[in-house]
């Protein structure tokens, strides 16, 4: 691994902003290509940029491992990684031209395959921080067993730059399936629900699956089975049988598929200026929802657990979704907000409002006090 002197230009000078602002008793929003600005409480805040750490510093395709610094645009690794017929597996969302490595995993988020091979965090395997002291402080390592203890790295996924600047990360990635099948066919929701609950449980090689449609009508259910030909082979006509679904050309299927990885469906682009994209993170054995006031045209991804909901964008509906969602041990997301929603609104379900995180929050605290002492990065972005 091959750091330059840029690179080390650039970290000293995101100390010397770190420092500076423990000292002025200011805060700083790390941000990298900005293509997630919106994304969680705002904040006015002074940035952090980081793309002037960049570049893929180690990329070992035997290992199936990737070490890249935060800023490393998202696009570059992935060029990489195909030219090693390899992927990230979890497929984060760019929202944008410009998003970053540490963006996304600052964010937290997945696209359609987190449902078959799990989140961004079971796949960072080390990372290297600035805390709020200044402090270079590396965890974790290249390798799935090389962690001993509490793995630190693990926090960084989905902190929202709240804990610490991220300066490098290595990630676990994996080989491109050897074949991939889309099947498409109409459906109720429930129905939805039911069969890809039944398919989860059995040894099939479903990869994502996305149901669009009426919650009051049939909707359009798109399978998508990824893995050894012969698994995808014998797969396709058992699942065809059963729902009556049709086999979709690979070059629909793959534009489907980042379509409803960057948002760009429909559903998503026709958020009205009073209304809230909600995010419902929810059970597997969750049946259809009837939220009053909701949009009829509403997304299930990953077999039901992760529903997009738009409703009106206020403070009573919100409420009334997260007790909603709480009552089936779910949580609620206001995702994106409509030109005319109060941009102050608080958009998570908190720790204190579900009884099984409540007591989290004093170990949130703990954690945020032994990174950041002088609340460099207490922006409030992620509460």
């Amino acid at each position: 691994m091959t750091h330059s002197n840029a690179h080390q230009i650039a970290i000293d000078a995101f100390r010397e902003q770190i420092l500076n602002a423990a000292k002025s008793n200011i805060q700083l929003s790390i941000e990298g290509g900005g293509t997630k600005s919106w994304y969680g409480n705002p904040n006015q805040f002074t940035k952090l940029n980081t793309q002037t750490y960049s570049g893929i510093l180690e990329y070992q395709p035997e290992e199936l491992v990737i070490t890249a610094c935060a800023g490393t645009p998202l696009k570059e690794i992935e060029v990489a990684l195909k030219e090693k017929n390899q992927v990230l597996a979890f497929e984060p969302p760019h929202f944008g031209e410009h998003a970053t490595f540490g963006g996304a995993i600052a964010a937290g988020l997945a696209g359609p395959g987190r449902i078959s091979v799990g989140n961004f965090r079971d796949f960072v395997l080390g990372a290297r921080i600035l805390d709020g002291k200044g402090q270079d402080l590396s965890f974790g390592g290249k390798v799935m067993k090389n962690v001993a203890g509490y793995d630190v790295s693990r926090l960084l996924p989905g902190s929202m730059g709240t804990l610490s600047l991220l300066l490098e990360a290595s990630v676990k990635v994996l080989p491109k399936p050897a074949a991939t099948a889309t099947l498409r066919c109409r459906i109720t929701q429930e129905q939805a629900l039911k069969v890809l609950n039944e398919w989860a449980g059995q040894p099939l090689p479903l990869s994502a699956s996305c149901w669009i449609g009426d919650t009051s009508d049939d909707g359009e259910l798109s399978i998508r089975l990824a893995g050894a030909v012969a698994a995808v082979k014998s797969a396709t006509p058992l699942i065809s049988a059963q729902v009556n679904a049709q086999l979709i050309s690979p070059d629909e299927a793959e534009d489907f598929w980042n379509q409803l990885r960057e948002q760009k469906l429909s559903p998503f682009t026709s958020l009205g200026a009073d209304q809230t994209l909600y995010r419902l993170a929810l059970p597997a054995a969750c049946g259809p929802l009837n939220i009053p006031g909701a949009e009829s045209d509403v997304v299930l991804e990953w077999h039901g657990q992760q529903r997009w909901i738009k409703a009106p964008g206020d403070q009573a509906t919100f409420d009334s979704i997260k007790k909603l969602a709480n009552s089936h041990g779910g949580h609620a997301t206001r995702f994106k907000q409509g030109a005319n929603v109060n941009p102050a609104f608080e958009r998570f379900t908190l720790l204190s409002e579900q009884a099984h995180s409540k007591a989290l929050e004093a170990v949130q605290a703990r954690l945020r006090s032994a990174f950041d002492p002088s609340g460099v990065f207490a922006t409030k972005r992620l509460p």
